[in-house]
């Protein structure tokens, strides 16, 4: 049986299963507690349940915990809006679009978990808000009993996802964490091996970098027994993040340095040695050849007469700070948990951690094309009097947040319907088939099950996890799963046409509004990048060197998905992007203490001169003033002369 178990598909397949499982008793025991104390709707119990539902513990209590608040906050948003703007429809509609840009747009800014709480905050309004837009009087008892069934969906999800097979998430954390320690070793034994790659080759560890940061915010819910410590996960980030950059720096210099001494040669093999070798001695050989790389580096650099030998002392020195680096995070992720954390990294050393790229500008684009679409939807329903324009309204909000953090969001919209087209057709065979037969609540749960345990397990696939949500969200709400049966062919009916009408319409206003094309998107981010280092010429630097290479690499990570979607020009962006980051990094070294005047004018020249070549030889004239490269400025001008080449072919 662990064989058996030990391959990845059927692995996924049981964990899929498992989580359906868990998902479906929760919504039972949602809906059980919803009809017992009498609420109006408990099917949104229901749908609470497989909303917040995560395949981890730690993603499952953090996302009820953000649906709680997002919806307190959404709903005693919409009881203040809606009696206020009673009178006027169309204004109160405006109003509370309004309110749904704003969480949206703050929603976009966020960038970490915490953004479901503004995203729910929005999601609720809509909800509740537009149907009540015809009929406020009830709009207080409505906010009231929504709050009641979210909240007891999310105790029932927590609750299973809590202590029946709990997936903890530290260990999802601590498996990725090995692999991308594995990855980096791998990519930095290609580089020393002179394996033919793009310079920035390194940088596509920035996803996974990504990737833990999403995972370690939700550590913190998990409740294990051995939960990496936060200042551990932020250390080993930051040595990461400039371990790819260190990669970077080596990997472009290979070129200049194609004609080694044999000592640095040496050293070269037996650091690539030690990078694919396993075994206890790992410790002492890296400290070894700490050791031999600081002392070449120091030799190196007294005796750099030219710009070529200086360039090889930056290469040694690059060299050496790889190894410290890979040994450092070696040692913390050893070291990680709270009772060994203490040896893994000294007292008092700042770290700073992920550092996540906001765009204001980009979002308030974003939230201004959902403002438009659900505005014009509202127009529509009113000037047209359709008696289900409000929850066509609602649905098209809902639309407009869940997936306005896309840069195409209408593919996911299309998947969305699709799941909602077999939720209309499962839930009609339930409504007037199977339901009316249904006399107690045993013999419904095991109606229920065949539809929500496939759904379910479908939930837990992301390739389809949209198409599924369209069935979990639709059958309770067409099946009107309420204290009695009380099918109705026309409500029915009507309601399915409210929601293909509302998606639909999303899909055409998002493709107008909302989709923001891969090249586009990627010339703003090269932007961006070049405005920050102009502030930084200028000395207006926010943040240190590694505030800036953690920025850099949260930007890499969004860059590398949309190089896929971009035309022939994106091929090029990555190596760009390296560039500004590299003569970043520059300029914030050179920027730390008083600068000399005539680095001063080359830095000013960085920022006012289009001719990089003459710009690359008066550094080059300002390193050999200063040899022999002991100094460390003559180190910071180096790196500053071979990030100034100017991208290629990437090769």
């Amino acid at each position: 049986m662990k064989n058996i178990f030990s391959h990845p598909a059927l692995r996924n397949d049981a964990g899929a299963l498992i989580y359906a499982a868990k998902s479906f008793a929760a919504a039972m025991l949602a809906y059980y507690i919803a009809l017992s104390i009498g609420l109006e709707r408990p099917s949104w119990a229901i749908i609470t349940v497989y909303i917040v539902s995560q395949t981890s513990v730690g993603a499952s209590l953090s996302r009820s915990f953000y649906r709680l608040a997002g919806t307190v906050v959404g709903a005693s948003a919409t009881v203040l809006i809606v009696p206020n703007f009673a009178n006027t429809p169309i204004l109160c509609s405006a109003v509370l679009t309004g309110w749904i840009a704003v969480c949206l747009w703050l929603s976009l800014l966020e960038r970490t978990p915490r953004a479901y709480a503004f995203v729910l905050a929005g999601y609720t309004a809509s909800l509740i808000g537009f149907p009540a837009v015809s009929d406020p009087g009830g709009i207080f008892n409505v906010a009231i009993v929504r709050v009641q069934e979210i909240a007891i969906g999310i105790f029932c999800a927590a609750l299973i996802h809590r202590y029946v097979l709990p997936a903890r998430i530290s260990g999802i954390f601590n498996d990725k964490l090995s692999q991308t320690l594995h990855a980096a070793r791998a990519r930095m034994a290609d580089t020393l091996a002179g394996k033919p790659a793009a310079i920035s080759e390194p940088l596509h560890l920035a996803l996974a970098l990504q990737f833990l940061q999403g995972i370690s915010h939700h550590i913190p819910y998990d409740f294990a027994l051995s939960v990496p410590v936060r200042h551990a996960r932020k250390a080993i980030h930051d040595r990461l993040a400039r371990l790819v950059i260190v990669n970077c720096e080596l990997r472009d210099r290979l070129p200049m340095t194609a004609t080694l001494p044999a000592e640095l040669q040496a050293l070269r093999d037996d650091v690539r040695g030690w990078l694919c070798g396993e075994g206890a001695h790992r410790s002492s050989t890296a400290y070894a050849l700490r050791q031999r790389g600081e002392h070449l580096a120091e030799r190196f650099a007294a005796r750099a007469q030219t710009l070529e030998e200086a360039q090889r002392a930056s290469f040694i020195r690059y060299l050496t700070e790889a190894i410290t680096l890979l040994q450092q995070c070696e040692r913390l992720s050893d070291a990680i948990h709270p009772t060994t954390f203490a040896s893994g990294l000294r007292a008092g050393r700042i770290v700073k951690g992920y550092v996540f790229h906001r765009d204001p500008l980009s979002a308030a684009r974003t939230a201004l094309g959902a403002f438009v679409i659900i505005l014009s939807g509202c127009v529509i329903w009113i000037y047209s009097a359709w008696p289900d324009g409000g929850t066509a309204v609602s649905i098209l909000g809902v639309c407009c947040t869940l997936f306005g953090s896309f840069d195409t969001p209408a593919p996911h919209v299309v998947k969305y319907i699709i799941g909602s087209f077999w939720g209309v057709v499962i839930s009609l065979v339930y409504s007037f088939a199977l339901l009316p037969m249904v006399s107690d609540f045993p013999v419904l749960v095991a109606v229920l099950a065949p539809a929500y345990l496939l759904a379910g397990s479908l939930q837990a696939r992301p390739q389809t996890t949209f198409m599924a949500m369209g069935i979990t969200l639709t059958l309770p709400v067409l099946c009107e799963l309420g204290a009695r049966y009380s099918g109705d062919f026309a409500t029915a009916v009507n309601t399915a046409i409210a929601l293909f009408a509302a998606t639909v319409f999303a899909v055409i206003g998002m493709r107008l509004l909302q989709t923001v094309q891969a090249d586009g998107a990627i010339h703003r981010l090269l932007n961006l990048c070049q405005r920050d280092i102009r502030r930084s010429v200028k000395g207006k630097v926010q943040g240190d060197e590694t505030h800036w290479t953690n920025l850099m690499i949260d930007r890499v990570a969004l860059l590398l998905p949309r190089l896929q979607r971009g035309g022939a020009s994106s091929a090029l962006a990555l190596n760009r992007l390296l560039h500004a980051l590299r003569i970043g990094l520059c300029v914030r070294h050179l920027r730390r203490a008083d600068t000399p005047p005539d680095i001063e004018a080359v830095l000013n020249q960085l920022i006012h001169s289009t001719d990089v070549d003459a710009l690359r030889e008066r550094i080059a004239s300002l390193i050999d003033h200063r040899l022999p490269a002991t100094d460390p400025l003559v180190g910071r001008l180096v790196d500053l002369h071979c990030a100034l080449r100017e991208p290629d072919d990437g090769k």
